[in-house]
């Protein structure tokens, strides 16, 4: 029965893929935000969601909404939410009306610090491949799917991308425990977040509490490598099946990467890099529990191309090859950094990180990076002044950052324009660049910068 439904910061990411999911269900979805950016401004405006002005209106909420789901991007004292609150209307977040959208369904999140959204992915390309139905929730966009989330009344079956951000301004628990999980995979776990997690040991228990909610018969999934997920695999709990994997047996040819079947096939993918043959263990391991075989997920994964701007190939010429990675954590730099060095061992590569989130700019957290990027031949670090100020925290220096780095000829750059000269420079010098941020590089054209590196 079509509903009434309003969005509260109906701009974000999250939400407005779920407002058009339901709009498509045949709901009538209303929304307001203070600021919309591309693409969710176009992709509204399409589709008559796009509100009329930017603010908030309390006259929006009224009595004949039958729902209102309100995103993290608001504040606690919106008018909007206090006036559904004082109404007593059901007020939601996002994860919280999944799981009231999917109570009937199996449901099968993807946890981890880092890994959850090419996981999920691969388990979406492998279910598609094969014709099945199913839902699915996933943080960002993919390939062949024309939204980040389906709702269906009709699918058995919903695969959720499960990340511990707080719920919404009024519920700080982690988003992954509203789902109630039947099977629970934690790709591993990497200290983040540290405006929400002070500490290791208070970010670690939100991934102890995912594993304590499973229902019973629940099925537990979870990196043996992982030193903390082993920990947390390996306690005893009652009724929940405990599934170690291992990274995948691998070979890399000519900078072709295949997988090596327990037959002894070799089947090329477009991924590399130890992190993400982990990752392919992991959806293998989630493919097997939802019906779909080994033979069947080898039949799929040489056409899956990955997640955009994970290790994302933005350029390549017979000489030259630059790489784009959203890495943003300790964990993930490195993780990018080893894969493309193992890959190319025999070419000169050239690493780019942007300090950018609220958890690298923090002196505090900063001596998690240390060692990250030791496989880079040349390491430059990239920090812009102006970010740091928008989040009122104190200045980091170079030396800050070479001394949280431990190496000596780390290159730290705090200006587009002398990052974009020295990456130039190392034209002649370098056949393979990669490129790391969840920012923009203090503004850069990348799409110019990325032509004159890969150009012969």
């Amino acid at each position: 029965m079509p509903q009434s439904i309003h969005f509260i910061s109906i701009g974000g990411s999250a939400m407005h893929n779920l407002a058009l999911a339901l709009q498509q269900q045949g709901h009538s979805i209303t929304g307001s935000d203070e600021t919309i950016y591309e693409p969710s401004r176009t992709r509204l405006q399409q589709h008559n969601l796009l509100p009329a002005e930017m603010g908030w209106f309390p006259d929006k909420i009224d009595t004949n909404l039958d729902a209102v789901i309100v995103g993290m991007h608001a504040r606690k004292d919106n008018p909007e939410l206090a006036k559904a609150l004082e109404l007593g209307l059901p007020v939601y977040s996002y994860p919280e009306f999944i799981y009231q959208q999917s109570q009937q369904k199996q449901r099968v999140v993807i946890a981890g610090s880092h890994g959850k959204t090419t996981i999920a992915a691969m388990i979406l390309h492998a279910l598609k491949f094969h014709n099945r139905v199913f839902d699915y929730w996933i943080g960002d966009p993919v390939e062949d799917f024309d939204t980040t989330v389906r709702l269906s009344l009709t699918a058995p079956l919903i695969i959720i991308e499960g990340d511990e951000y707080a719920s919404s301004p009024i519920d700080s628990r982690p988003k992954f425990l509203h789902y109630k999980p039947h099977i629970a995979l934690i790709s591993g776990i990497a200290w983040d977040h540290i405006n929400l997690y002070p500490t290791w040991d208070e970010y670690v228990d939100q991934f102890e509490s995912l594993a304590e909610a499973m229902p019973k018969a629940g099925i537990l999934i979870f990196d043996e490598s992982d030193d903390m997920l082993d920990v947390i695999g390996q306690k005893e709990r009652a009724d929940i099946t405990k599934v170690p994997y291992f990274p995948h047996p691998s070979e890399i040819v000519n900078g072709q990467t295949y997988l090596i079947t327990k037959q002894g096939k070799h089947i090329p993918i477009h991924l590399f890099g130890q992190h993400n043959l982990k990752n392919i263990a992991g959806a293998i391991t989630v493919c097997d529990r939802i019906g779909i075989t080994e033979d069947q997920f080898y039949e799929a994964i040489p056409t899956f191309k990955g997640v955009s701007g994970r290790l994302e190939k933005i350029a390549e010429t017979p000489k030259r090859i630059v790489y784009r990675d959203f890495a943003h954590s300790p964990a993930k730099v490195e993780a990018a950094t080893d894969a493309v060095k193992q890959q190319f061992p025999d070419k000169k590569l050239v690493a780019v990180v942007e300090l950018h989130t609220f958890s690298s700019l923090n002196k505090l957290f900063l001596d998690q990076y240390r060692d990250t990027m030791n496989a880079a031949d040349e390491a430059i670090v990239f920090i812009d002044t102006q970010t740091q100020a928008n989040n009122h925290l104190s200045p980091i220096t170079a030396d800050d950052i070479q001394t949280a780095f431990d190496r000596s000829n780390l290159h730290v750059i705090t200006d587009a324009g002398t990052l974009k000269a020295y990456l130039t420079k190392q034209h002649d010098e370098a056949q393979v660049f990669l490129l790391m941020s969840s920012g923009t590089f203090g503004g850069l054209d990348l799409n110019t910068v990325t032509k004159n590196l890969a150009q012969l």
